[in-house]
């Protein structure tokens, strides 16, 4: 290699997800290829690369290094350097060097790859082997505990490897050159399934019983890539009601794996965009339309399934021996616990809810739940993001290097800055559980310790009530409060890349108010600086506060008594028809007395009231239950809608008659639905049409748990495009509260950039 006649050496430093996908055997054989002398090797913060040879070659290597990438390496930048030549006659892969606290990005988990799936009926020492991986798949994130990204910095540290696989370790021309989880059946991790305190270690042996077992209506505890998780038939209706009552999980759709593309298509109606998520190397559920059913316990009455492919060998080897081509593949937890990662804590938790218990002896170090998306506008919106997501990075135009964002209380996420990135954890969940909250504290530390990061200044919502809040206090720190429904907006803002004024729509459940009230629809005009609150719809008092976001009925006779007040019999409406009478009356009492009663102004809480309304559900099992429902029920050839009475505030009391009217009438539920929504559509388009003529803004963020509705996303970004708006939504932050640390973090460097210290409180 590199001919000494007229030989030049180049410098090349690439940044990016370039550590755990395979980048330095593949810059390897492109060197090779070309015939060129030199080295690369990780450094905590990019890759670096040494080529020396011809000129044209160097030329044909350096077009070719950011074209033929491996499928998860993402190139962010890349700089160039002309290097005196040395007296190198080979390339070489170097030992990796800890110089610095900055980093690279960590690669998320990758889905196993075809070239190992063949390989796994081809090569005698991985036959059936469920670990299989290669330098373009397998587990990455999960396993990593420190940096670089070598296998004595993950937890397959004590594997050592047989000569089998360090043989393919060192040879260019191996798949698993360099790929630090390589592993076979002699010298890998293994798999045992234990049923009645009896073990089976075989791995042929173990697919046939699991199989067997699903086959009798059986439910087995799996150990997965990112933690544990719950199997049962998807077509058997007495396994998933099993399964459910067991995980105290009531009305809450089951995910389905189902054995392959054909067989999703068999039961849902798949886009080229939603096959495009499916088959990706990212494996996320996708929110499908329904075409037939699965098991009754399965959907439970929604039009939509949670759908996904293989991730693992494992699910392909159970898939070859299953007579099912569908199965419930769940969180391996009790109600809203995190999922479980550690062995002997399964055994405990799960083993009694399950009939058997399939182990392996890896540790897991960064616990992950899978991720779910859904396509709206022909375009993936990730509304859960954890495996196959975590921990990638997000550019900023601004530096918020050592800030600490820590989120929400419910569906938490919380975000590190790291100079001009921002690093959002995977889902952690309900701060309210106690082992949430642990998985939380845990995360943030293994977070800070993995990317070298030391907090000096924290991010936190306004809600002085939270547990991320407190949290945030306990540091003793500076604080910057940000606003609940701003921060969803900044959010936005930055996924996009925006840095000049907008007007933001932002739309959730709940989040604390500038004037003390529950807020929750709000049009604001903002940049990274200020928001000003200029509409939102009409306050209403929620009966037993956080009660009513259980029992919509509450929110529901709320408008109601404002409507009608007591000439209105509520004992004849057919959605109380089941709430105890004794209850209601004593809920009117305490609207009438202001007892208990905090005013709040959420849409969500309005979509709350018309479910129950409707009678759809007047008693939610579970987070977003009602408006989910609500949306699953719509017709979608309606283009009617409801009159408001429009200003600053928007009031829907005109809205909660002309839908009483509808239900007199025996107008469908269906019909009623969409004109519902609708109507939130068309207040969305006059509001901002009206903040538009006095402000001259032209950009429309659009953030907050509400728009994970597909169809009232849907409907409104094409009601504000025809109308020449500039639309943004989220795709890779979740809209919901998972997203806000991510706008929290962005505020506070904002203020830090501005020196506006007098806005940083002590903790």
């Amino acid at each position: 290699m590199g001919s000494k006649t007229n030989t030049i050496a180049k410098r090349f430093i690439i940044k990016g997800r370039v550590q755990g996908v395979g980048f330095r055997p593949y810059v390897f054989r492109l060197a090779y290829e070309y015939r060129l002398s030199g080295f690369v090797y990780n450094q905590t913060d990019a890759i670096v690369i040494k080529v020396q040879g011809d000129l044209s070659d160097i030329n044909k290597f350096s077009a070719d290094l950011p074209e033929r990438l491996p499928p998860a390496a993402n190139i962010t930048s890349l700089s160039i350097t002309t290097e005196p030549v040395e007296n190198i006659k080979t390339f070489t892969i170097k030992e990796s060097l800890d110089l610095n606290d900055d980093i690279s990005e960590i690669s998320p988990d990758i889905a196993v790859c075809n070239e190992c799936l063949e390989d796994i009926k081809s090569q005698h020492h991985r036959f059936n082997y469920p670990f299989i991986n290669c330098t373009n798949c397998g587990p990455r994130f999960t396993i990593i505990q420190d940096y670089p990204y070598d296998r004595r910095t993950t937890t397959m540290e004590t594997f050592s490897m047989c000569g089998t696989c360090e043989k393919e370790y060192i040879d260019i021309h191996d798949r698993r050159f360099h790929a630090q989880p390589v592993a076979c059946s002699t010298c890998g991790p293994q798999y045992e399934l234990i049923q009645n305190s009896v073990s089976v270690s075989r791995i042929q042996e173990i697919i046939l019983r699991v199989s067997q077992l699903t086959e009798e209506g059986k439910i087995i505890a799996i150990k997965g890539l990112g933690g544990f998780f719950l199997m049962c038939d998807a077509l058997n209706n007495s396994a998933s009601k099993k399964l459910r009552d067991s995980k105290i999980r009531e009305g809450k759709p089951f995910a389905v794996m189902f054995k392959d593309l054909n067989t999703i298509e068999q039961y849902a109606f798949v886009n080229e965009q939603e096959k495009k998520s499916l088959i990706s190397w990212r494996r996320p559920i996708v929110i499908l339309e329904k075409k037939k059913e699965l098991a009754p316990e399965v959907g439970k009455n929604f039009n939509t399934i949670g759908a996904f492919l293989p991730y693992m060998p494992i699910h392909y080897l159970l898939f070859e021996k299953l007579k099912t081509t569908a199965i419930v593949l769940t969180s391996g937890n009790i109600s809203d616990e995190p999922i479980i990662i550690d062995n002997h804590k399964a055994q405990a938790a799960l083993s009694p809810i399950s009939d058997a218990l399939l182990i392996y002896n890896r540790d897991i170090y960064n616990r992950t739940d899978d991720s779910v998306v859904k396509i709206i506008n022909n375009k993936e919106q990730v509304f859960r993001r954890s495996r196959g997501y975590v921990p990638e990075v997000f550019e900023l135009q601004i530096n918020a290097d050592s800030i600490l964002a820590t989120g929400a209380e419910l569906v938490n996420c919380f975000c590190l800055g790291k100079g001009n990135t921002a690093i959002l954890s995977q889902h952690i969940g309900d701060l309210k559980n106690y082992e949430t909250y642990e998985f939380y504290l845990e995360s943030i530390e293994r977070f800070k310790k993995l990317f070298r990061i030391k907090p000096t200044l924290i991010a936190a919502d306004s809600h002085p009530d939270y547990l991320s809040v407190r949290y945030a206090r306990e540091l003793s720190l500076p604080i910057v409060f940000v606003q609940h429904h701003y921060a969803h907006i900044v959010s936005c803002m930055v996924e996009n890349q925006l840095n000049t004024p907008v007007i933001g729509v932002s739309f959730d459940g709940t989040g604390y108010g500038d004037d003390g009230n529950i807020w929750g629809s709000e049009f604001l005009i903002c940049d990274l600086k200020e928001y000003k609150r200029v509409a939102h719809f009409e306050y209403i008092p929620l009966p037993g506060g956080d009660k009513a976001t259980e029992e919509p009925w509450r929110t529901a006779v709320s408008y109601l008594y404002k409507i009608f007040g007591k000439e209105l019999t509520y004992s004849d409406l057919p959605f109380l028809k089941k709430i105890d009478s004794n209850t209601v009356s004593l809920v009117i009492q305490s609207i009438e007395k202001n007892i208990n009663c905090p005013l709040s102004c959420s849409a969500g809480r309005l979509f709350d009231a018309v479910a129950a309304l409707l009678n759809i559900c007047p008693v939610s099992d579970f987070h977003a239950q009602a408006p989910m429902l609500l949306e699953s029920v719509l017709q979608k050839n309606v283009t009617d809608f409801y009159r408001i009475h429009q200003d600053d505030t928007l009031s829907f009391l005109p809205v909660i008659q002309h839908i009483l009217d509808d239900m007199k009438n025996l107008v469908p539920v269906s019909v009623i639905s969409a004109k519902f929504h609708n109507t939130v559509a068309e207040a969305i388009k006059k509001t901002v049409l009206s903040i538009r003529e006095t402000s001259g803004l032209n950009q429309i963020a659009l953030s907050g748990g509400t728009f994970q509705n597909k169809y009232l996303t849907e409907c409104v970004v094409q009601k504000l495009e025809n109308l020449n708006f500039k639309v943004y939504t989220q795709h890779l932050v979740p809209c919901n509260d998972g997203g806000i640390a991510l706008g929290q973090l962005a505020v506070a460097a904002e203020k830090r950039k501005n020196s506006r210290l007098n806005e940083l409180q002590e903790g």
